[in-house]
């Protein structure tokens, strides 16, 4: 219930009382400290004090003092009227003063009502209503609110109309502390308030001094009073609920209206708009338009307010229609919405057209399509319809200005903003606030920072805005030490950083990397009490994300008081970063079912996410997800679908979804050459790098690490180098990235030196280098100087990780280093803090395998603390058929077929353990048994490049165009090898009478032919680099040893386990591989 005191205690508090004779004869008189109780009390015994008989001389006397003396003011007929009257002895009544006063309302002359006013009192006429009423109306007319006021206290009893009449004119002057007065005063002296009073009542809260325990009571005295229901006191009650943000009270009072008008449907529909429910706005639309209520332009406003608001602009299309339908279409609100809309969309020529067909433009109008204008780029037809603004005789506001000068900034139009900048100190708008800031803005963009620096210097620095932008622009410029100084700065002359400053300066620590600074930063947000804000939150969530430190990001989150996307799109952003893809998708999942609409990052995450794990079915479904919610056209998007197609291996997918793109980038070129390279589809990539630079695409360090890397898996040595003399041309062959990639090109192309020399010209190395370089000496059998680069790396302080031990591991492994390499990877877990990966443990059993410790590495195997897998008892099965031990080796093949069964590896390797074992019925099981259960052999291949075309042999292959002269050519280089010691083992996988049946040519292997090929296709001075998808056999090994010394050349072999470089006879390997 609305308490009596309450109000006026408000009132009182206010510090604004009602002028003229209310306010001194009645609140003058009102006792201090006076309590709710006895206040009506008060009023009722000394109310007779301030109430004549008739009217006062007080409020007389005043409206006489108040009436200056001007000759010909006024007609005066009233008063001769009266004079006639009494010449012939006709007394006035109270209907000749009615319809004199009417004369007075009709002619506008306050002067003559004045007269009129002393007349009726020395009538005697004082004690009349109906004439105080009247004679109120005429002042309030006039805008003599205090004249009206000392005459209302003087009316002995006063109907509720009258006291609405009073409340109303003291509305019409703004003076809304004084009707809130007024009101306690009616409920004191027992007035009945009416529908309208309390209309009245609630336009004077709207003006936001009313505190809103206050307008509550009022809300209760409404229903006490039974208007719960009324249109005429609700919709201003759900309006002032809205206006204040309490949105549910007010959709509760609109529900509870049995008879809603337009103006209740505007009010709610246009609360809900400006509250941030902009969907729940949009479907009361809906439900409006279905209960037949004709809408009003305010209605459509809100609703096409809304539809921009949520990006929704379809549907305000469809809008635009009703619009045009309803005859609303030249309404200036309708049409100041329209303009928005469509300039919001980038529909600037539809924006254009409505604005130029307005009949009456406003600041608004204008404001409007400028903001569009320039929020596009269109600077010089922004500034045009500035010129045209002012001709239009309109002042242009700040917003206009603003707008302008960011139309200017964006386009690096500093020559207008300068005339801008004039412009606005000669109208006086250069103090103006959000001008202040979009000077600093377009100075920052369009200048050098000293210059933006001198202006800061010469505003309000008390603007905290202006400090912000300048911690933008030294943070943009990467320069971390001035940023900080002037986030100290600005704490140091007295302003506290807000929710936009900490993410300012906590975006440059990311982008630095100073995970240091942004934790110490991190400390003062908490103690300033922004550690629930959900802008910084999302700031901080992206920097610890980016630097890997998930688990505070996460708990950031999880702390998170209020739902918001863009907090939880960073945390799936980090995830898929990290390539912790998995817990991206959850994490995508958890956010869906708890009703969180995704935003194009989240999307855009997901779908990467689902092409990090090649999760192909799932990505679609996210796709089809960010196509219903209206990002069917995004960049970020559309470029995650075309990674997600290419590392899935889904060439055509993927061209299909790159050429739906209308505005490509380098990251669009990108995501396609990435994804074929890392789902080995190099040659497409290869040539879709070709493509990018045909097409004037600018490539950048990871375009450059993308094709290198395709080079590398082809072993495209040429094409490789004509990448790294691009890199070396654009200056990225300085990035430690680059050369990383560079070092395992040629690492992997067999050219150990290159890399070398790369490496060791690096200025700067990180561990990726140090490991790609040791890896490379693994690769091609330099154990002795991969185990010294990696007591090097440790000696300089380095922290080696999993790739590290694995390079090592394997460097011992293919040099026989058995007790250095058990060493070391004793020392990951002892040393280092390293847990091993399966990866380690396949390489320790190679390790084992390779030197005959069978025995060894099976016990190894048995005492692992984890699970063996499919590679480590492959591994194994492969030493056995090397070393003929079927013991060992059917007890790794009985594993190896329970947990890949379809694998055609572990039947090829049986087959050969039996076959070199003698153990000819076992060999032919095995291969009926692989041939029962489907299972085909992968077939050897080998694969050399001859003036740039990549030819590719078989096993006994005789469809090459030169087969004959190869043929030829490798019974030539037999009997040359043979003269000097080479003895062919024949055959060792077949039995004699095998043997016997077959051509000898039907079994040369694929790498003989490719190397004889090389020899009679390449110059002499052209080393022969042959790729082979199995690992090299023994005689192939041995002939191609005796080929380098009888040839004189250089042969490189790299196989599925090492590379091999041949040279005067002798193999890189030592012959133990």
């Amino acid at each position: 219930m609305l308490m009596v005191g309450d109000i006026q205690v408000f009132m009182v508090a206010s510090s604004i009382s009602l002028r003229g004779s209310l306010s001194n004869s009645l609140f003058h008189h009102f006792p201090r400290n006076i309590t709710h109780r006895s206040s009506c009390r008060y009023f009722n015994r000394n109310v007779g004090r301030f109430k004549s008989a008739g009217f006062c001389s007080t409020a007389i006397w005043d409206a006489l003092d108040e009436s200056p003396v001007v000759q010909n003011e006024g007609n005066g007929k009233g008063i001769d009227f009266l004079h006639l009257m009494e010449e012939r002895g006709i007394r006035a009544n109270v209907q000749t003063y009615l319809w004199l006063f009417e004369g007075c309302f009709n002619s506008g002359s306050l002067l003559d009502a004045k007269k009129l006013h002393a007349r009726i009192f020395k009538s005697g006429f004082d004690g009349e209503d109906v004439l105080g009423s009247r004679l109120i109306d005429i002042y309030l007319a006039h805008g003599k609110v205090d004249n009206a006021i000392k005459l209302f206290d003087d009316i002995p009893s006063s109907n509720v109309s009258l006291w609405n009449k009073v409340i109303s004119g003291l509305l019409a002057k703004k003076l809304a502390s004084q009707v809130l007065g007024l009101f306690s005063l009616m409920i004191t002296e027992n007035v009945t308030p009416d529908e309208s009073t309390f209309a009245s009542l609630l336009r004077a809260c709207s003006g936001g001094k009313a505190p809103f325990q206050v307008i509550e009571q009022i809300h209760a005295k409404i229903i006490h009073h039974g208007f719960g229901s009324s249109p005429l006191v609700c919709n201003p009650l759900i309006d002032l609920y809205s206006k204040n943000g309490h949105v549910d009270l007010a959709k509760l009072v609109f529900e509870r209206l049995f008879l809603r008008d337009s103006v209740s449907w505007v009010a709610m529909i246009s609360g809900l708009s400006q509250n941030g429910r902009e969907d729940e706005a949009i479907l009361l639309f809906c439900q409006m338009h279905k209960s037949a209520v004709i809408p009003t332009p305010y209605v459509f406003s809100s609703v096409l307010s809304a539809c921009t608001k949520i990006e929704l602009f379809k549907l305000g299309e469809q809008l635009h229609g009703f619009i045009v339908k309803w005859g609303l279409s030249s309404e200036t609100f309708v049409c100041n919405a329209l303009v928005t809309l469509y300039s919001r969309w980038g529909n600037l020529i539809a924006a254009e057209q409505i604005f130029s067909k307005m009949h009456r433009r406003d600041r608004i109008s204008y404001n409007s399509l400028i903001s569009g204008l320039a929020q596009r780029g269109f600077s010089d037809r922004a500034l045009q319809l500035f010129e045209k603004m002012q001709l239009d005789c309109m002042k242009p506001d700040c917003v206009t200005v603003a707008s302008l000068l960011s139309a200017c900034a964006s386009v690096g139009a500093g020559y207008k903003g300068k005339q801008l900048h004039s412009y606005v100190i000669k109208t006086g708008m250069s103090s103006d606030l959000i001008i202040e800031g979009s000077l600093l803005d377009l100075y920052v963009k369009c200048f050098d920072i000293e210059t933006a620096h001198e202006y800061f210097l010469t505003t309000e620095t008390e603007n905290v805005v202006l400090w912000n932008v300048l911690l933008v622009a030294y943070g943009q410029l990467g320069n971390l030490s001035e940023s900080y100084w002037i986030f100290l700065q600005m704490q140091i002359e007295g302003l506290m950083p807000n929710q936009y400053t900490y993410p300012s300066i906590l975006r440059t620590c990311t982008s630095l990397g100073a995970l240091d600074l942004g934790e110490q930063i991190h400390t003062q947000i908490i103690k300033s009490g922004f550690q629930f804000n959900v802008y910084v939150c999302s700031v901080l969530i992206d920097m610890y994300a980016k630097h890997g430190e998930l688990d505070t990001a996460r708990g950031i989150l999880q702390r998170l008081r209020e739902e918001d996307v863009v907090s939880w799109t960073a945390m799936i952003a980090g995830y898929t970063q990290h390539d912790l893809f998995t817990e991206a998708l959850k994490l995508f999942q958890e956010m869906e079912n708890q009703g969180i609409r995704s935003d194009n990052i989240g999307f855009s995450s997901a779908i990467s996410a689902c092409a990090g794990i090649q999760a192909l079915n799932q990505g679609q479904q996210i796709h089809a997800q960010s196509y219903i919610s209206g990002y069917s056209e995004d960049l970020s998007i559309g470029n995650a679908l075309v990674s997600l197609y290419a590392r899935c291996g889904r060439a055509q997918d993927a061209y299909l979804a790159f050429e739906k793109i209308d505005a490509k980038d380098n990251i669009s070129w990108n995501a396609l050459i990435s994804g074929f390279a890392q789902s080995g589809h190099c040659e497409e990539a290869l040539q879709v790098f070709s493509q990018m630079n045909q097409a004037g695409v600018e490539a950048n360090l990871f375009t450059f690490g993308s094709a290198v890397s395709a080079t590398a898996n082809t072993a495209n040595i040429k094409q490789g180098k004509q990448i790294h003399a691009m890199m070396i041309k654009t200056g990225y062959d300085s990035e430690t990235e680059a050369s990383n990639v560079l070092i395992t090109l040629y690492s992997k192309c067999g050219s150990i030196e290159d890399a070398k020399r790369v490496f060791f010209e690096m200025p700067e190395k990180n561990v990726v280098s140090w490991n790609a370089m040791i890896t490379g000496y693994s690769q091609h059998g330099y154990g002795s100087e991969a185990v010294s680069l990696f007591e090097e790396m440790k000696q300089l302080g380095l922290m080696p990780n999993h790739v590290t031990f694995v390079g090592v591991l394997s460097a011992c492994s293919h040099v026989g280093l058995v007790n250095e390499g058990l060493s070391y990877f004793r020392s990951m877990s002892k040393e280092h803090g390293l847990v091993p990966k399966p990866e380690h443990y396949v390489c320790v059993v190679d390790l084992l395998g390779r030197a005959a410790l069978l025995c060894c590495a099976r016990e190894f195997i048995e005492e692992m603390p984890i699970e063996p897998d499919a590679m480590i008892w492959r591994t194994l099965l492969s030493a056995c058929t090397v070393h003929k031990n079927i013991e060992i080796g059917e007890f790794a093949a009985r594993h190896l077929l329970e947990l890949e069964p379809e694998d055609s590896a572990t039947y090829v390797l049986l087959s050969n353990m039996y076959a070199v074992s003698g153990k000819w019925d076992y060999r032919d099981r095995t291969r009926q048994m692989m041939k029962d259960r489907g299972v085909k052999k992968e077939p050897g291949r080998s694969w050399i490049e001859v003036k740039n075309s990549i030819h590719a042999f078989f096993v006994g292959d005789r469809l090459h165009p030169l087969a004959e002269q190869i043929y030829e050519y490798i019974d030539d280089l037999n009997e040359r090898a043979g003269e000097i010691g080479y003895v062919q083992d024949r055959y060792n996988l077949l039995n004699d009478a095998e043997q016997e049946q077959k051509d000898p040519t039907a079994y040369i292997h694929s790498e003989k032919l490719a190397v004889a090929f090389g020899l009679l296709s390449l110059t002499n001075t052209m080393p022969i680099r042959v790729i082979k998808n199995l690992r090299v056999c023994n005689d192939c090994h041995n002939w191609i040893k005796f080929v380098s010394k009888i040839s004189n050349r250089a042969i490189v072999v790299r196989d599925a386990y090492r590379f091999h470089h041949f040279e005067g006879g002798v193999c890189s390997c030592k012959d133990y591989w």
